[in-house]
């Protein structure tokens, strides 16, 4: 029994070990996507992963984690994702942080970042951090952030589109059509400003995304590929009866053929990676097939609605590790190669899941299930056999060179090697060669070139995606790149090395606490990790100021009733944690907060809303604050005139009643009135001094009027405004009341029919 109950506990653990084992390989897959350096003009620098040195940046090279960037003075360069064309002004500079299947993650410490994303797959964004903010896309648009010298401040606009800000313990939503400028880190201090006019930087950028929305090459590439709007200017497309929709370069040499002009580079996750020299070059070494018509060498994209996944070269190397080149100066070590052909099967030579090693293949080429079952089962075998393959038969096809041009990232083009049939008849083909790299493998191509200024990278910045560890670099995987040469290491090992010496100068993330999860219930009034602020009467909206170069309006908000920050001053926008269901059109100013370990948990992004032009007859009325009684608005007050001595001002009498409605005079005052000392102030006027029309005197019963007390009154001035009953109190006249009485009663007679 006891025998017996060993076995399904033994299955049970090898089953363990096998599903642990596929996830360790399925999370060891590197990504589908990738960056190029598509462009460069000028002086552009270039620092591989986990490396300290500079070499001169070349158009074609892949970009992955931890590579930075460059621009010096009067340079421009572009990087291109698929998706997305980020250029890159004068003494820019950018580091990639992360990048995958979900995520482009850049670094942006200083210089003109110019962001046009024309797709963004579900689930894929697109981040920037700054040292003041973390700027996110998730949809397609037009936008362009800028950061100051000293990092200091970082400008974001969106021209179309729409993108989110990030800050410590704040968040905002920018619309389209709108600049705003940030200081700091928590983003309360921000101004306003229109967006200005495309500049010389603008207009370069859309001649080049013109170039791409314009071009023929998207119907029949899928949109994935890298590099495809580069085909249009140098060759054709034409429908060939085996392949279909076939690309034929155009200006190329006679003897040309694929794989010769470039030279190799060692990238990691993938290893041994192909950098072509012709600006067209990317699409066709990292995607699809070549096939050769005749005397015509044709490159056959793989299916247009698939997702292209990125591959470092399709080929197949020939020779093992006694693969020998006649030369004048005697035999050296050579490595050869020849492209893949249409339906034939690429085998990395990198860990790879079965998932990852069809996709790579069906979006690349039209292929048979049963091929790609049987090819898996085989290809982390060293050699490869039993396998023809077409374009080993084409003469010229096979390229060699020495292994010492291979490993240095030399040109292939003036080191090629002519083999003989006799050569290629008994060379083994592999997956890669067994070549250890060295440092300039890891550097490419380019030249040395000065370090910039070291300060410039050494700036923290604020991120909302924490990146992955940074790369050990080159000399930290010497020592186990040398157990199998060729083969890259896998994450999991890469992880486990000790950094090197350039690990110290990797990049200061202040990576955000994620935002708090959206409550079942209804939120609560006040937030829990926010205080609640102080309610305070905001100020009205005011018209944006003209904006002077590097001095953007900033945008009226709520008073924060500080004594530095007066009625109609610069405001600062504040943010308040809302619900994540909800839309906050201006944000509210909250109470400071400190933290002295740990970044401030950010909020929902809020949306900032422009100030808008007040019109002329408008008069704001403050709000009134949550819980308060709501009052009448009162009219302004005036400020009233001096008041005249107090011998010219009379007596009020006791008001005369006049039956139901509004009492003239002073019904408190029932004695009789005698002169007061204290000078009287009229009502105040709310507008120009006018001329009151008298009001009609409501109907009442007659009342005999006490005896006034008389006064004198002094005749106005020539000019002078008179006083109308409704800017003065009532003032009893015995003249003016005797008047009143014969011109009635003169009145009456004269109506009163002659008999």
């Amino acid at each position: 029994m006891q025998k017996q109950s060993l076995v399904p506990r033994a299955l049970a653990l090898v089953l363990g070990v096998a599903v642990f084992a596929f996830s360790g390989a399925a999370s060891a897959d590197p990504p589908a996507r990738i960056a190029r350096l598509g462009y460069t003009a000028g002086a552009v620098s270039f620092s591989p992963a986990g490396e300290n040195d500079w070499v001169q940046a070349v158009v074609n090279r892949p970009l992955s984690n931890g590579d930075r960037l460059w621009v010096d003075a009067g340079a421009r360069a572009e990087i291109q994702d698929g998706g997305s064309m980020l250029r890159l002004n004068a003494n820019t500079s950018v580091s990639v942080l992360n990048l995958d299947d979900r995520i482009t993650q850049l670094q942006l410490t200083q210089g003109i970042l110019n962001i046009r994303v024309r797709r963004l797959a579900a689930g894929q964004v697109l981040e920037v951090d700054t040292p003041n903010l973390a700027f996110t896309l998730r949809q397609s648009g037009d936008y362009r952030i800028a950061v100051d010298p000293d990092g200091n401040a970082t400008d974001v606009i969106v021209r179309q589109g729409q993108a989110e800000v990030s800050g410590q313990g704040a968040g905002y939503i920018v619309d389209a059509q709108q600049g705003y400028r940030f200081r700091g880190s928590d983003l309360r201090d921000n101004e306003f400003f229109a967006a200005p006019r495309p500049d010389e930087f603008d207009r370069w950028a859309g001649e080049r995304d013109r170039v791409f929305d314009n071009s023929v090459s998207a119907r029949y590439v899928s949109r994935d590929v890298v590099g495809y709007q580069d085909l249009d200017a140098n060759g054709s497309w034409r429908v060939d009866a085996n392949y279909g929709n076939v690309w034929i370069p155009s200006r190329v040499a006679a003897d040309w053929v694929p794989y010769r002009d470039g030279h190799w580079a060692w990238v990691d996750p993938w290893g041994w990676t192909w950098v072509d020299n012709a600006p067209w070059g990317f699409a066709v070494s990292h995607y699809g097939r070549w096939a050769n018509l005749g005397s015509t060498w044709c490159w056959v994209p793989g299916p247009v609605r698939s997702t292209a996944y990125y591959a470092p070269a399709l080929v197949v190397f020939v020779g093992g590790d006694n693969f020998r080149l006649t030369l004048s100066s005697g035999n050296v070590g050579g490595v050869a190669w020849f492209p893949l052909a249409p339906r034939e099967v690429y085998r990395p030579s990198y860990p790879a899941s079965r998932t990852y090693f069809e996709n790579v293949n069906r979006s690349n080429t039209v292929i048979n299930n049963t091929v790609i079952n049987n090819t898996y089962n085989t290809y982390n075998t060293t050699n490869v056999t039993n396998v023809v393959y077409a374009n080993r038969q084409v003469p010229g096809a096979v390229i060699a060179v020495p292994r010492n041009t291979f490993v240095q990232s030399q040109s292939v083009a003036g080191a090629r090697v002519r083999l003989s049939g006799t050569q290629l008849a008994g060379a083994p083909l592999v997956s890669a060669p067994r070549v250890m790299p060295t440092e300039q493998s890891v550097h490419g191509a380019g030249g040395p070139r000065e370090r910039p200024p070291g300060r410039v990278f050494e700036r923290p910045v604020v991120a909302v995606t924490a990146p992955p560890a940074p790369h050990p670099g080159f000399a930290a995987q010497q020592q186990q790149l040398t157990l199998n040469p060729g083969k890259p290491l896998d994450d999991a090992a890469r992880k486990e090395l000790k950094p090197g010496a350039a690990a110290a100068l990797a990049p200061v993330i202040k990576v955000l606490a994620p935002a708090p999860a959206a409550p079942s219930a209804a939120p609560p009034a006040a937030p829990a990790l926010l205080p609640a602020a102080r309610p305070v009467a905001p100020v009205p909206q005011m018209a944006p100021q003209p904006v002077k170069p590097g001095l953007p309006v900033t945008p009226p908000q709520e008073r924060r009733g500080n004594a530095d920050q007066r009625a109609g001053g610069p405001q600062r926008a504040q943010a308040v944690a809302p619900s994540p269901a909800q839309r906050v059109v201006e944000p509210r100013p909250i109470a400071p907060q400190v933290v002295p370990s740990a970044p401030a948990t950010p909020v929902p992004p809020q949306r900032l809303t422009p100030p808008k032009p007040a019109l002329p007859s408008q008069v704001a009325v403050p709000a009134a604050a949550p819980g308060a009684t709501q009052l009448a608005p009162r009219p302004p007050v005036a400020a009233s005139k001096p008041a005249p001595p107090p011998a010219q001002i009379p007596a009020e009498p006791k008001a005369q009643q006049h039956g139901p409605g509004p009492a003239r005079g002073n019904d408190q005052q029932r004695a009789p009135p005698v002169p007061s000392p204290v000078p009287h102030v009229p009502e105040p006027r709310l507008n120009a001094p006018q001329v009151a029309a008298p009001a009609a005197a409501p109907a009442a019963r007659p009342v005999e009027p006490r005896p006034p007390v008389a006064v004198h009154r002094p005749a106005p001035a020539p000019g002078a405004e008179p006083h109308g009953p409704a800017s003065r109190p009532a003032v009893s006249r015995p003249n003016e009341m005797e008047n009143g009485r014969d011109a009635v009663k003169r009145q009456d007679e004269n109506r009163e029919p002659k008999r």
